[in-house]
């Protein structure tokens, strides 16, 4: 008894996603042909797994993948820096303030102040 072979038009696409070690971000690796879900993971396995590179695989239906081109949603006209590391450009603003002030950055703080600014006790009379 001969298993039928699925033509071309039963076929979908899936796309791969592979993860080489746990804590790597996971990256597209290619895409198969496969007529149903289960077999889709099974020749990612085989393409992608078989040698050990792969420490995990996400194998997702083309046709299941949501496409987000709304430039509304992907850039919003607001300015929202100050939800980003970095967001608050205080040093630029600090410069400019003593620039019109006149005044320079202050140096590191001395040796005799700790670090909440108040003074260190010194074994010479407690003070």
């Amino acid at each position: 008894m001969t298993m039928p072979t699925p033509s071309a038009a039963h076929l979908e696409p899936y796309e791969v996603f592979r993860q080489e070690k746990d804590g790597d971000p996971m990256r597209h690796g290619g895409n198969v042909l496969a007529p149903d879900p289960e077999l889709a993971l099974h020749y990612a396995r085989e393409l992608f797994g078989r040698l050990g590179e792969s420490d995990r695989l996400w194998v997702v239906r083309r046709a299941d993948i949501q496409v987000l081109e709304d430039a509304d949603l992907l850039h919003p006209p607001l300015d929202r820096s100050f939800k980003k590391p970095g967001g608050y450009p205080m040093r630029d603003k600090l410069a400019a303030a003593r620039g019109k002030a006149g005044t320079s950055k202050p140096g590191a703080r001395a040796a005799g102040h700790d670090r909440t600014g108040g003074r260190r006790a010194t074994s010479e009379g407690g003070r």
